[in-house]
């Protein structure tokens, strides 16, 4: 099995920042992509930006944050500069995952991690 952990959500004023962390840990092979996806109150679930050899960012953060990844610790970083209150909403790690034990991947979803951008 595989769980990923997403940590470093918090409270912070327009214009900060903050650093997401997504760790996955279990039986893994190998890992080919793992992304950011948002949930703020009463809307879906979106998708914020990927990383797969190269990156790819939503429209509404392209230039303010950075997804980066640090493979041999199987850690997804999202950097996330002047943030603004329409950034509030729930963070959440995903990843496509091979196991030591398939030669499939199978997709896993973090718990999420509350961002709240206000004053």
């Amino acid at each position: 099995q595989v769980q990923l952990v997403e940590s470093g959500g918090g409270l912070v004023q327009p214009g900060g920042s903050l650093r997401l962390s997504c760790v996955a840990s279990g039986s893994i092979f190998t890992i080919s992509v793992m992304l950011w996806y948002r949930q703020a109150p009463g809307k879906q679930r979106e998708w914020v930006a990927t990383s797969a050899g190269s990156t790819s960012y939503a429209d509404s953060v392209k230039g303010r944050f950075t997804i980066s990844r640090d493979s041999a610790r199987d850690t997804v970083y999202l950097q996330m500069n002047n943030l603004k209150p329409e950034d509030t909403a729930v963070y959440y790690c995903n990843a496509n995952v091979r196991s030591a034990a398939s030669y499939s991947y199978q997709n896993y979803w973090g718990q999420g991690t509350q961002v709240t951008v206000s004053s």
